[in-house]
């Protein structure tokens, strides 16, 4: 068993203080580390950073998706993708096209960059709107990259990686043959707030 003991006496506390001082310790008179660096008034820190803030380019980019590489996928090969703890039955029921999907968007025709933009832009909407499944159609012709031919649909390999990146998407898969087949998506979003 553990006895509380008292305060200490004053006498106590004199032989810890000199004890300390013996050994050589300083007692601190404030409670910042000293870095080395000239200290700037909080004034002056605060006006660097809202100069930095206002000179800011409100034109740079915001992307959520990543320029990294890219793996490529076949024409005809079906895509699909779930966060680990989807339930099996939203799964299979997204697959089969039996989610409503209530927005698409076509990204035939736009460069990699283009479509990058739309898609974002899209999903951020998507996910302000609250909708649960929308449709993308991504295609799946080869696409000319400097001038020349790839072997493999740059777009959907683009779209395949952007998407599993994407916060608010829960899973995506290839459409059934009605809505594009192996040249769209359908994708599950996230509502915000939604817990899986």
């Amino acid at each position: 068993m553990s006895r509380r003991r008292g305060q200490p006496d004053d006498a106590e506390i004199n032989v810890f203080r000199q004890a300390l001082e013996d050994a050589g310790v300083h007692r601190l008179h404030t409670n910042r580390a000293d870095t080395g660096r000239p200290r700037r008034s909080d004034d002056e820190a605060v006006a660097e950073r809202r100069a930095a803030a206002t000179s800011a380019d409100t034109q740079a980019p915001t992307s959520r998706t990543s320029d990294g590489r890219v793996e490529p996928v076949r024409p005809s090969e079906a895509l699909e993708f779930a966060v680990p703890d989807l339930p099996y039955r939203t799964r299979t029921q997204l697959k089969r096209g039996n989610i409503e999907w209530e927005a698409g968007l076509d990204l035939h025709g736009y460069t990699v960059s283009e479509a990058r933009e739309q898609l974002e832009t899209f999903l951020h909407d998507a996910h302000g709107q609250r909708w649960r499944c929308v449709l993308v159609i991504h295609g799946k012709a080869r696409a000319s990259l400097l001038g020349k031919d790839d072997d493999y649909p740059v777009i959907k390999s683009h779209v395949n990686a952007w998407l599993r990146e994407w916060p608010a998407v829960l899973a995506f898969c290839s459409a059934r043959d009605a809505d594009g087949g192996t040249g769209a998506v359908y994708i599950l979003l996230r509502r915000r707030g939604d817990a899986v």
